[in-house]
């Protein structure tokens, strides 16, 4: 099976690539804002799809609807795709699938409260400990009872019923407070004002809508439209990590295949992780951790390495780093954080680099054959370290500029003039010669010439 194309080298011709085998090992695209990386997630998306393989990802910005229309074949267009090798270049539409929680832009997503859970639903409706824990309560007493909860007017009947038989339920499952029941109510309320109500209800997403593979045999990409949905950070992320969650409770076991079931794209990652809980880090950790023997390729996009935790962030095996900018402390403690992520290489100073990558410009480390992480793009007995620029095939929609992803790496001059640390096989080091300090004058030795002096001043 042919890898994913990703690019080629600048200086040596070094094709980059991504072996579909180690798809669902994980990635990580990360960069300063406009520095590619939105493109280097299309062809991510668009190499995924030709192998066969379903994709699903979130549009922030509106632009990776493109992949559905065709590009123009412009000239430009036809000379980078001869650079960069590919052969028999054709430009032709994907095959895409539209999503929005709102039903506006695509078809719409809906689940019901109960899939949803009381952790879900509280990250959601911003709720602090005594609040989650009396939706622990509310959930628990309609599980008790067989109620079922399909969409949020349902929550509000059963909240209404619990202040009702307060003292009962106080007694049984646990103090309930009306307040922290008004809280709810209040929460709810804003969730249905910001639309909220119309993600909750039935029929419910099923698994096999996100997971299909047309009629050529390319996989389906499912694009959610998140423009207006990013607004609301929480309900953004609790989505996909629903939606995450969802995948690794309902796919079966299938080991290592020789290319994933489903690549799932989480563009704006951090949101994920900001001010979440202990237990819910826990939990997507141990998702992300799982979810490739169930044959789920995760990649996260975010501005900066550090924004993924460090637990998640080791089982990221493929890395495209774009530019990052070292303007503010912040920036030069992710520039460093960045570097310490790749593999290390005495060669190359990653940092220093990483501040002087262009737009379009990254580092790629991809897993290569036995799992082995490959150095940033380099070439097997070359002192240099050779430069890729990576040109994706995608084709562009009409009017836009072609796709292009690029990755480069350069030898800093400041590594390069070192020394060598270690001495060349079959010479031996020279001895090192320790001199040896002279000893210590007596304590006794130094007052005596002390007095001595004060003595000679004072005659004088």
């Amino acid at each position: 099976m042919d890898p994913i194309l990703l690019g080629k080298g600048i200086t040596d011709d070094i094709p980059v690539t991504l072996l579909p085998k180690y798809g669902n090992r994980h990635g990580l695209v990360a960069g300063a804002t406009g520095t590619g990386k939105t493109v280097t997630l299309m062809t991510l998306a668009e190499g995924f799809s030709r192998l066969g393989v379903p994709v699903f990802v979130a549009d922030v910005k509106g632009d990776v609807a493109g992949l559905a229309v065709a590009g123009d074949g412009s000239e430009k267009v036809l000379q980078r795709a001869a650079e960069t090798g590919v052969a028999g270049y054709a430009a032709e539409a994907n095959p895409v699938l539209f999503w929005d929680l709102y039903g506006r832009l695509g078809h719409p997503v809906r689940t019901t409260v109960s899939e949803m859970g009381p952790t879900l639903i509280g990250r959601i409706l911003e709720l602090n400990d005594t609040q989650s824990g009396v939706l622990d309560i509310v959930f628990k007493l309609a599980d008790d009872r067989g109620l079922l909860l399909l969409d949020l007017d349902d929550l509000r009947a059963l909240l209404n019923l619990v202040v009702e038989e307060r003292k009962d339920v106080s007694t049984e499952y646990g103090l309930v407070s009306a307040q922290s029941v008004a809280a709810i109510q209040r929460a709810l309320l804003r969730l249905s004002q910001d639309g909220g109500e119309s993600f909750f209800g039935e029929p419910a997403l099923e698994l096999a809508d996100i997971m299909r593979v047309n009629h050529d045999g390319r996989g389906v990409i499912g694009i959610l439209a998140a423009d207006q949905l990013i607004l609301k950070p929480r309900l953004y992320a609790t989505f996909l990590l629903w939606l995450l969650s969802e995948l690794f409770e309902n796919l079966p076991e299938v080991g290592d295949l020789d290319r994933p079931k489903l690549a799932f794209i989480f563009d704006e990652a951090h949101l994920l992780f900001d001010d979440a809980p202990a237990a819910l880090q826990q939990r997507i950790e141990q998702v992300v951790r799982l979810i490739r023997s169930k044959g789920v390729g995760v990649y996260f996009c975010s501005q900066f390495p550090d924004d993924v935790p460090d637990d998640i962030l080791g089982q990221l095996g493929n890395r495209v780093q774009h530019a990052l900018r070292a303007y503010t402390p912040r920036d030069q403690k992710a520039v460093k954080t960045a570097a310490e992520t790749f593999v290390p290489n005495p060669k190359l100073d990653v940092a220093a680099t990483l501040s002087q990558l262009a737009t379009g410009e990254a580092l790629v480390s991809t897993l290569q054959e036995r799992g082995v992480p490959a150095p940033v793009c380099s070439r097997p007995g070359s002192r240099r370290r050779a430069a890729a620029w990576v040109r994706s095939a995608r084709p562009s929609a009409p009017g836009s500029a072609p796709a292009a992803c690029w990755a480069r790496a350069t030898t800093s001059p400041s590594i390069a003039n070192r020394p060598p640390r270690c001495w060349p096989r079959g010479r031996r080091r020279p001895p090192t010669v320790h001199r040896r300090r002279p000893p210590a004058a007596p304590a006794t030795a130094v007052r005596l010439r002390r007095r001595r002096r004060r003595a000679a001043s004072a005659r004088r």
